[in-house]
């Protein structure tokens, strides 16, 4: 089996942390294919002397920009323009059959047939099922296919703006040719909301695929809520047994700030990308309360330097008397987050 491979991409040395923690579940799970991953210059060396460990094949390539901009906005996902540099991964000729796995993807079981399944087998994407997610999908290495790829791009763009309108554009046939090309929901199982499906078939999902912008790194097993957050323990299951061990604080971005940091420093980390992401804890550490209660410690210590207004007088107990604004009613209620 040396020359089919699972392919991935990682951009940066926090996306390698997925990557890391993909490949250790590919080996969970005995597969008999070689591991190759893509990487562009924003990873550092310290990383890819770890990924080298791990991969059967660490390969840089150039970043290619869609640079649709108002289209990535439209989806506010700006940050998808780079991943047109997975479009390499036709490149790859030194094997015969590939599947591409996002780095935010788990495989939970042995899925090696998929090699068996002919180019571009993959499955439909929940949002608009006649178009294929491209989170995972089988290919055959062709720098014939790869300039294709990149003519359609400059001549015909991306509708998206990224990776999945593009191959979409290119493999336009998919949703009518041929239905063995469209693999089953339990090779691509993103969050789902038709319970009674996955009580059913939950114990068949072979691979996890963790969609949006609130990645498996960006949040903590123990605290996750969402349907998928069985897998999410297992992820970091898999991250604490495998990757943690392997982290330097040389490393750039999330990946230097977990390498040996303090249970807090690592919260705190989670918690700031979490914010920038817009996923806000309204019920715990950013509450009314808690804020208020950073607001005033920022006052009273504003107050105790000399020549500015005194801080709040002392109640019996000693405890400085701080009463926070009045917050109409209506405003105490939990705003809805989106999905």
């Amino acid at each position: 089996f040396a020359d089919t491979a699972w392919v991935t991409l990682a951009t940066n040395d926090t996306y390698c942390l997925g990557a890391l923690v993909l490949a250790n579940s590919l080996k969970r799970v005995n597969t008999v294919h070689q591991l190759a991953v893509l990487i562009t210059p924003g990873v550092s060396q310290s990383m890819r002397q770890q990924l080298a460990k791990v991969f059967n094949v660490v390969k840089e390539v150039d970043v290619l920009d869609s640079g649709d901009e108002a289209n990535l906005a439209l989806i506010a996902r700006p940050e998808l323009g780079v991943t047109f540099t997975k479009l390499h991964c036709w490149n790859l000729t030194q094997f015969s059959k590939c599947v591409f796995l996002d780095a935010d993807v788990l495989v939970v079981q042995n899925c090696d047939e998929l090699f068996e399944r002919e180019e571009l087998s993959a499955a439909p994407d929940v949002g608009w099922p006649d178009c294929f997610n491209s989170g995972v999908f089988v290919f055959l290495p062709s720098k014939d296919t790869f300039k294709a790829l990149i003519d359609c791009a400059l001549g015909r763009g991306s509708f998206d703006g990224g990776d999945q309108g593009l191959l979409n554009t290119f493999f336009n046939d998919w949703p009518t040719k041929d239905i063995k090309k469209h693999l089953p929901f339990i090779y691509n199982m993103v969050k789902y909301l038709y319970f009674c499906g996955f009580y059913r078939f939950g114990s068949q999902v072979k691979i996890v695929h963790f969609i949006g912008s609130n990645k498996p790194w960006l949040q903590s097993g123990s605290a996750a809520t969402s349907s998928l957050s069985g897998f999410l323990e297992t992820w970091w299951n898999i991250f604490n047994s495998h990757v943690a061990q392997a982290l330097s604080t040389d490393m750039v971005g999330l990946a230097g700030a977990l390498a040996g940091g303090e249970r807090s420093a690592i919260e705190d980390v989670w918690r700031r990308q979490n914010w920038e992401q817009g996923v806000i804890d309204y019920m715990g550490r950013d509450s009314f309360e808690n804020i208020w209660k950073k607001i005033s410690e920022s006052v009273e210590n504003k107050a105790s330097v000399p020549g500015t207004a005194p801080s709040a007088p002392l109640t019996e107990a000693g405890e400085k008397s701080v009463t926070p604004p009045a917050v109409p009613a209506e405003s105490k209620e939990v705003p809805s987050q989106q999905i």
